[in-house]
C-alpha cells in the first residue's frame, strides 16, 4: 500500500497551493461562484508559483531549487495572508453550503486523485508513444539551474556553450518539474502523479465551472433560494459536466454494437450492426476516426498517459473560462474588475446548529477597465507556453467576448490592445528563445490557379493537399455536443427569460463548432505531408470537446427545469446519446490497463529491469541511468545510440535529462525546422562506436562536447562492430553494471 502513502504525500502539497492561493481566489471568484471559487485555488496556486519560477529562472535571478519554491510559497502565503485581512469572516449556519461544496471538492479532489493513480498503478510505464519526449523534458527541467532549459536530444557543437534549447512549448512540463521538486518524490514517480493530478484538477474544475454557471443562472430566476437543497440539486448536474469533461468519449462507441471495422479502413455502423459486441471494439479508432486526422479528447489522454501540452493545459484552460465566464457576466451588468472593494457583499445561510457568515467585497465595475484584460492576457500567454495552439485560440474567443460586450466601440479596439500586449509582454521570456515550426496556413482543396501561384501572404495552396471529412462521421465524433447545441437553442425559445449566462453559452456552443469547421477549410503547415491536417483538427478538436462539456452540462440543467411539457423527451434525447459517450472509458481503461487486479505500482522505471527491448537488453539500463542521476551533477553531454522516435532508443537521455549528440530523429526535425538537424550526425555516432581510427573518435567527441559514453545493449545492437576498448584509452571505466553487460566512460579529451 506504499503507493497510498506516496499519492497522500503528493496530494499534501496540493492541498497546501490550495489554501495558500484561497485568499486571493476568493476575492476572484467568491462573488459568483458558490464554492466561492475553492476548486480553483489550486490551479491558481500553480500558475503564479510556476511563472514566477520561470520568469526568475529566466532572468537567472533565482535558481530552480527546493529552497526557492518553499521561498516563494512564503512570500505568496504572506501576500494572501494579507487579502484575507480585508475579508471579515463570522460564523453562522446560513453559510453550510459553501462549506459543504468546499468539503466536497476536497473530497472529489482526493478521490480522482487515488482514482487515476490507482489505475495508472496497474501499467505505470513511462515508455512508448511519446513518454520519453514528455518525461525528458521533465528531466532536464529538473537538473536545470535557471533557464530555458536544454534540448535533451541534441547536444550542442564545439563553441555553443550553452547548448541548444527545448524548442517546444515547455511551461506545463515546468509545472510538473515543480511539484516534484517541491515534494521531493522521485521523478519517475512523479510523472504517474502529475498524469493523476492533472486528472483531479479536471474533474474538480470542471465541477465547479458547472456548478458556478447554474448559481449563476439561477440567482436571475425569481424566488431562488441558495439553499442546501438546491446546492445539493447542482451538485449533481456538477458531476455531469466533470464526468463528460474528464471520462466522456464521443459516438463513436455505436461501434461496440457492430461487426468491426479494419483500424485503418472505417465502414458507416449502419453496414454493420449487430448485436452488443465489445470484442471487435478498439478504443483508439474514436480518436482516429476521419482518416489522416486526429481527434483527441481527455479522456483518451488519461488512458495513453502521454503528458503533452494539450494536457497540462487542460486545467489552465478550465481556469481561463472559469474567468472570461465572470467577466463576461460582470461586463453585461456594466460593472468592471479592478476589485475596488466599494461594499461588503454577505451571504447568509442557516442550518440546524451551525452558522457561517463571510463578508466578501464587493467589486465596482467598468467594461473598460485594463485589470481583467490584462489577466486574460496572462492566461493566453501561459496557453501559448503549455500548447502553442492554445494561446491564438484562447485570444480569438476572449476578442469575441469583448465584441459582444463592446461592441465595434472605441473600448472594443483598446481592450483588444491591452489583450494583445500583455500576451506578447507575457509570453515574451519564452518566445525570445522558442522558434515556431509552423510556416504558413494551408488551404485545405485549393483550387487549380491557386495552387499554380503557390502561395500569398501566410496562405500556402498546395498541391493534392485535399481531405474532406464525410458528414456522418463529423456526426459521431461530434453530435453529442451539436445536438446538445440545438436542445440548448431549443430551450431557449421556449423560455421568456433570457440571461446573461445564456448568452455567454451561446458564444461557447458557436465558437466551438466554428473550430471544428475551421480544419475543413484551412490546416497549420507542418512537416507532416500525408497528415497535413491532423494538428489543426487535433488542437482545435480538442478545446472544442472541453468547452461544449461545460456547455452541454449546463444545457442538461436548463432541460431538466424547463417548465414545459417537452421536457420530458428533451431529456431522453439528452441521455440517449449521453449513454454513448459514457460507456467509452468502460472500454479504454481494461483496453489498456487490463482487469485492474494487479499489484499498484507507480514507478515508471520498473520496466526495465526485466524487460527485453526490440532494440536490445534493457534491464542494465536501470543500473547507469541510477548511477547517473546519483553521482552526475549538472548537465553534460551523454552518447548513447541514435534511434527514432517512438522507440527505445535514447531512454538514458530521457531518465536522466542530460543531453545526448542526437535523439528522435522525427521530432527534432519538427522542432529544428530540418531533416538534416539529426540526419548530418547520424554518422558521426557510427562513427564514434565503430571506427578504429583513434584520432577520428577524438575529434568527433570533442566536436559534440561529449563528457561520458554509454555502452549498453541497444548500443551493442545497433553498433555491430562496437570498439568498446577504445574508450578505455581515451577516458576511463566509472560504473559498470552487476552482470557486466552495460558500462559508463567518462572521457579525457
Amino acid at each position: 500500500m506504499n503507493w497510498i502513502y506516496t499519492s497522500l504525500q503528493w496530494y499534501g502539497a496540493f492541498f497546501l497551493l490550495g489554501i495558500i492561493f484561497f485568499p486571493i481566489t476568493q476575492k476572484i471568484f467568491g462573488r459568483f461562484f458558490p464554492d466561492l471559487g475553492y476548486a480553483i485555488s489550486k490551479t491558481l496556486a500553480i500558475l503564479f508559483l510556476s511563472y514566477t519560477v520561470f520568469l526568475l529562472g529566466i532572468l537567472k535571478i533565482l535558481p530552480f531549487s527546493q529552497l526557492s519554491l518553499i521561498f516563494l510559497l512564503l512570500i505568496f502565503a504572506l501576500l494572501n495572508f494579507l487579502i484575507i485581512k480585508k475579508v471579515k469572516i463570522s460564523i453562522t449556519n446560513k453559510e453550510l453550503p459553501i462549506l459543504f461544496l468546499i468539503i466536497f471538492e476536497e473530497f472529489l479532489f482526493l478521490l480522482a486523485l487515488l482514482f487515476w493513480a490507482f489505475v495508472r498503478g496497474q501499467e505505470p510505464s513511462i515508455r512508448g508513444l511519446e513518454k520519453f519526449m514528455d518525461f525528458g523534458f521533465i528531466s532536464s527541467i529538473l537538473r536545470s539551474k535557471y533557464f530555458p532549459p536544454l534540448d535533451i536530444w541534441l547536444s550542442a557543437e564545439t563553441g555553443k556553450s550553452n547548448g541548444y534549447y527545448i524548442n517546444y512549448y515547455y511551461f506545463g512540463h515546468l509545472t510538473g518539474a515543480i511539484l516534484i521538486k517541491l515534494t521531493g518524490i522521485k521523478a519517475t514517480i512523479g510523472y504517474n502523479l502529475i498524469l493523476a493530478s492533472t486528472f483531479a484538477l479536471t474533474v474538480i474544475q470542471s465541477f465547479s465551472l458547472v456548478i458556478g454557471t447554474i448559481f449563476q443562472y439561477q440567482t436571475k430566476i425569481k424566488n431562488f433560494a441558495f439553499d442546501s437543497f438546491n446546492t445539493i440539486k447542482n451538485v449533481f448536474f456538477g458531476l455531469v459536466g466533470s464526468f463528460i469533461v474528464s471520462l466522456g468519449g464521443n459516438l463513436h462507441t455505436i461501434y461496440v454494437f457492430t461487426k468491426g471495422y479494419p483500424n485503418e479502413s472505417p465502414i458507416p455502423f449502419w453496414e454493420i450492426l449487430s448485436w452488443y459486441n465489445p470484442g471487435k471494439y478498439w478504443y483508439p479508432n474514436a480518436t482516429r476516426f476521419i482518416p489522416d486526422t486526429i481527434h483527441e479528447f481527455p479522456s483518451y489522454s488519461w488512458v495513453v498517459a502521454d503528458m503533452h501540452g494539450h494536457v497540462f493545459d487542460i486545467p489552465f484552460v478550465l481556469f481561463t473560462l472559469a474567468f472570461l465566464f465572470i467577466f463576461y457576466i460582470q461586463s453585461r451588468k456594466g460593472l468592471n474588475t479592478n476589485f475596488k472593494k466599494v461594499k461588503n457583499y454577505r451571504l447568509k445561510f442557516e442550518l440546524g446548529p451551525f452558522s457561517l457568515n463571510i463578508s466578501i467585497p464587493v467589486i465596482a465595475i467598468n467594461v473598460i477597465n485594463i485589470t481583467p484584460i490584462i489577466f486574460l492576457g496572462f492566461l493566453t500567454a501561459v496557453h501559448y507556453m503549455t500548447n502553442a495552439f492554445d494561446g491564438p485560440i484562447y485570444i480569438l474567443l476572449i476578442i469575441i467576448v469583448l465584441y459582444f460586450i463592446s461592441g465595434l466601440t472605441k473600448s472594443f479596439f483598446i481592450s483588444i490592445f491591452y489583450l494583445i500586449s500583455s500576451f506578447i509582454l507575457f509570453a515574451l521570456p519564452f518566445s525570445i528563445y522558442f522558434k515556431p515550426f509552423v510556416t504558413g496556413i494551408g488551404v485545405n482543396c485549393s483550387p487549380s490557379f491557386l495552387v499554380k501561384i503557390g502561395k500569398i501572404g501566410p496562405f500556402l495552396f498546395e498541391k493534392g493537399n485535399c481531405q474532406v471529412s464525410p458528414i456522418w462521421m463529423l456526426f459521431l465524433l461530434w453530435g453529442f455536443f451539436w445536438i446538445n447545441f440545438i436542445l440548448f437553442l431549443v430551450v431557449r425559445r421556449l423560455e421568456d427569460k433570457k440571461t446573461v449566462v445564456d448568452h455567454f453559452f451561446l458564444i461557447i456552443f458557436s465558437f466551438a463548432t466554428f473550430l471544428l469547421i475551421i480544419p475543413e477549410f484551412f490546416y497549420i503547415k507542418d512537416i507532416y505531408p500525408q497528415h497535413f491536417r491532423a494538428n489543426t483538427m487535433f488542437k482545435l478538436g480538442y478545446q472544442a470537446f472541453i468547452m461544449m462539456g461545460i456547455a452541454s452540462a449546463f444545457t442538461f440543467y436548463k432541460i431538466k427545469h424547463l417548465a414545459n411539457k417537452i421536457n420530458r423527451l428533451l431529456v431522453f434525447i439528452f441521455i440517449f446519446f449521453f449513454f454513448f459517450i459514457a460507456i467509452y472509458p468502460l472500454y479504454s481503461i481494461p483496453s489498456y490497463y487490463g482487469q485492474l487486479d494487479r499489484p499498484v505500482e507507480l514507478d515508471g522505471a520498473k520496466w526495465m529491469v526485466d524487460v527485453i527491448s526490440s532494440d536490445g537488453l534493457i534491464p542494465e539500463d536501470q543500473e547507469i541511468i541510477d548511477f547517473i542521476n546519483s553521482r552526475i551533477k549538472g548537465q553534460p553531454v551523454i552518447l548513447e545510440a541514435q534511434g527514432d522516435s517512438y522507440t527505445d532508443f535514447e531512454r538514458m537521455s530521457a531518465y536522466t535529462g542530460l543531453p545526448t549528440v542526437a535523439g528522435w530523429w522525427v521530432h527534432e526535425w519538427l522542432w529544428r525546422g530540418s531533416a538534416d538537424v539529426v540526419g548530418e550526425r547520424i554518422p558521426d555516432i557510427a562513427n564514434i562506436y565503430e571506427s578504429e581510427d583513434l584520432t577520428l573518435t577524438k575529434e568527433l567527441l570533442r566536436k559534440y562536447n561529449v563528457s561520458y559514453v554509454i555502452v549498453s545493449g541497444i548500443e551493442k545492437k545497433k553498433y555491430p562492430k562496437l570498439q568498446k576498448n577504445k574508450f578505455s584509452r581515451i577516458g576511463k571505466l566509472i560504473f559498470e553494471t552487476s552482470k557486466k553487460q552495460g558500462a559508463l566512460y567518462q572521457l579525457s579529451l
